[in-house]
């Protein structure tokens, strides 16, 4: 058996084997020596023993974790994945070999620092840390807002505050045919937006074996490539479908002499499987954990006894894996064997979660625009709020087909807005993004790879017009205010770090938020029931009143709110504050397992509704902690005219040349040529 590392000028990993199993060995090895410490935090956080070395601050996710049954909800779907299709679960061990060879040699300097030694993966822990990564996904937390929303201002406030106006989901993509590039075949462009992190959620890599050659980007931890590829004659792309998928159950729980038995919808009580788990916490007391499980699904908040607040509440999480024991790992074999769309297609019919919406084209002119994921058909109110576990007429009753789309014009655009999967959830993202994409793919007939960055890196803000619009409105405005008026509606509502007016009206939009949150009328709002910690950021008042500003400005009536006088306050509060650059205050702050306080946070231009949607929370901070965890433009014509790029770098090692030296190109809009040519790479080893 041969394999062979090369290198490019990025330090970008390009892995070729003999078979696909031994690549699979190769990429885990090779993973593991370049994000070793970001694997094992993976791991940990994929178990829920974070806390153990990362303290008291990881305790609320690793206490959701051992509730939500994460880490056995992985067990069962490999062990189904050995019994329907064994030979993805060797390929899948083999690549967990690999991690474990290259985790006993790395030399990652965290571990010293909190005294870690990295652990032994298990064949299950890459669909472990797959379900960890995206089991927040779908946001059903957003249910607990909705119940809250509606209980206290009535069930028109679901709507109120829905987040397609404004919200900080946000991913890009967009397809176009060859009919309108210049090189007649399709380019395939987008970025994905998630918590930026350092190391990077993406990992650039090639796979190249006797069966097929994949560059793509990669999620360290999982095999093979499974959102963003191009194995020479197809491409493929995805963006979240803002699917609902998972349903929160309330349930009567009570406790007996065996035990817990919960009462279900044929008003019969059940025994509820139960037993206790011990978190261990750096520096702190061991924490048991009662883990509860209903014929619903794990009881992730509450309990028998209520929430610690004494709210008599128990509530159960219902997802597919953990219904099916199928997570859709399925799909990943196939995708790298993929030569035409057709083959892009019957992988993605495996596909469980999350639910994607996925673009592909091949070199022959096939296209492709479907969601693919599995999402339950039941009752509608299940997507919206809270529901009695007691009650018939919640049961899931079988899975929704998954929807598809064509091009208009020669293009297809995906950015979370409410498209082909509008039948198969509740909140999308707002059409802004989506639409000021195909304005500019508009502006001209005929497009190549090298054109998409400038469209990666649009800074126009639509969703500035509502409050623009109430700032018009405004008379009797003298001195600053005034001018300050006048200076916003001559703005030309882009979002630059170095402008000024984009700092002034995002001044302005946080004073009016903060008004907003402080009204009596939504004081009841401001504390929430005591659920999981976990939870509460989807719970806050302050983000839900930034994320529906859009709504919350145009709506006919606002419970009384006199919304003219609180944008007149706001404008002459921000009158009187010194000018500044939206990047003095728009900066990248990513999320560290062990953050570094001396470290610079770089100046940021975009805004969550720009297509360069580097998203902060409006009346909080204008810090941005989610962006565009990659960029790429996959070309048909000619693979090495493909471009891509990270936010940091190919290593995750803090003093590795390739650690952080994407991040100048990143900052710019720039992007890495991706080079396919194996002469212009630098050979790292061999191995017989």
């Amino acid at each position: 058996m041969t394999t062979e590392i090369y290198r490019d000028a990025w330090g970008v990993p390009h892995l070729r084997a003999d078979s696909a199993h031994a690549l699979a060995r190769l990429q885990g090895s090779v993973t593991a020596r370049d994000r070793a410490w970001q694997l094992e935090v993976e791991r940990h956080r994929a178990r829920g023993t974070s806390a153990s070395f990362l303290g008291a601050e990881a305790l609320p996710w690793d206490r959701f974790v051992r509730r939500a049954r994460l880490d056995d909800t992985a067990r069962r779907c490999f062990d189904e994945l050995e019994r329907r299709d064994p030979e993805t679960a060797d390929w899948v061990r083999a690549y967990v070999d690999g991690v474990n060879e290259g985790l006993a040699s790395c030399d990652a300097p965290e571990f010293t620092r909190v005294g870690l030694a990295p652990g032994r993966w298990e064949p299950w822990t890459p669909l472990a840390v797959w379900l960890a990564t995206h089991i927040l996904f779908a946001g059903f937390p957003a249910k607990l807002w909705r119940e809250e929303a509606a209980r206290h201002l009535g069930p028109e406030a679901v709507g109120l505050f829905a987040t397609d106006g404004p919200g900080t989901s946000g991913s890009n993509g967009w397809l176009v045919d060859g009919a309108r590039t210049v090189t007649g075949q399709a380019v395939i462009a987008g970025d994905p937006h998630r918590f930026i992190e350092d190391p990077g959620v993406y990992q650039q890599i090639r796979l190249a074996c006797d069966e097929f050659d994949v560059v793509g980007l990669a999620v360290p931890g999982v095999p093979g490539i499974a959102h963003f590829g191009h194995t020479g004659t197809v491409a493929w792309a995805i963006t979240n479908a803002m699917a609902d998928y998972q349903d929160l159950y309330r349930e009567r729980l009570r406790r007996t002499g065996a035990g817990v038995e919960a009462l279900g919808p044929d008003g019969t009580w059940r025994r509820v499987a139960r037993h206790t788990e011990l978190v261990r916490v750096a520096g702190e007391e061991t924490v048991e954990v009662e883990v509860l499980e209903t014929e619903r699904g794990p009881v992730i908040a509450g309990g028998p006894e209520g929430l610690d607040d004494g709210t008599p509440l128990a509530l159960t999480l219902r997802h597919p894996p953990r219904v099916t024991a199928d997570l859709g790992f399925q799909a990943l074999l196939p995708l790298l064997r993929a030569r035409r769309v057709a083959d892009v297609d019957r992988a993605f019919d495996r596909w469980v979660e999350p639910v994607n919406v996925v673009q592909a084209a091949d070199t022959e002119g096939g296209l492709l625009h479907r969601v693919a994921g599995r999402v339950p058909l039941r009752a509608e109110a299940n997507g919206t709020r809270l529901v009695p576990a007691w009650e018939p007429g919640h049961e899931w009753t079988g899975w929704h087909e998954m929807p598809r789309a064509g091009l208009a014009d020669g293009i297809a655009v995906m950015a979370n807005q409410r498209g082909p999967a509008g039948g198969l959830g509740v909140e999308f993202a707002p059409p802004h993004r989506a639409d000021r994409i195909r304005a500019l793919l508009a502006e001209r007939r005929q497009w190549s790879a090298s054109d998409m960055p400038a469209l990666h890196t649009d800074t126009y803000l639509a969703s500035a017009a509502p409050v623009l619009d109430q700032v018009s409105a405004l008379d009797g405005l003298t001195g600053p205010a005034a001018e300050l008026r006048d200076r916003l509606l001559r703005w030309d509502r882009r979002m630059e770090a170095d402008s000024q007016d984009a700092a002034r009206f995002a001044a302005l939009r946080s004073s009016l938020v903060r008004r907003l949150a402080a009204h009596p009328a939504f004081a009841a709002l401001t504390t929430p029931p005591a659920y999981p910690e976990v939870f509460l950021p989807w719970l806050a008042l302050l983000p839900r009143i930034g994320f529906a500003l859009e709504h919350l400005l145009r709506a006919e009536e606002l419970y009384g709110v006199d919304r003219a006088a609180l944008v007149r306050e706001a404008v002459e509060e921000v009158a009187g504050q010194p000018a500044a650059r939206w990047g003095d205050t728009h900066r990248l702050a990513p999320w560290q397992a062990l953050p570094d306080p001396g470290r610079q946070a770089p100046a940021l231009a975009g805004d969550h509704d720009c297509v360069l949607c580097t998203s902060a929370v409006p009346g909080w901070t204008d810090l941005a902690a989610r962006g565009p965890a990659a960029r790429y433009v996959w070309d048909l014509a000619r693979r090495e005219d493909s471009l891509w790029i990270v936010p940091y770098g190919a290593s995750g090692l803090p003093d590795h040349p390739h650690h952080h030296d994407q991040l100048p190109l990143w900052l710019k809009g720039e992007l890495a040529p991706v080079v396919t040519d194996w002469a212009q790479l630098t050979k790292e080893s061999d191995d017989e």
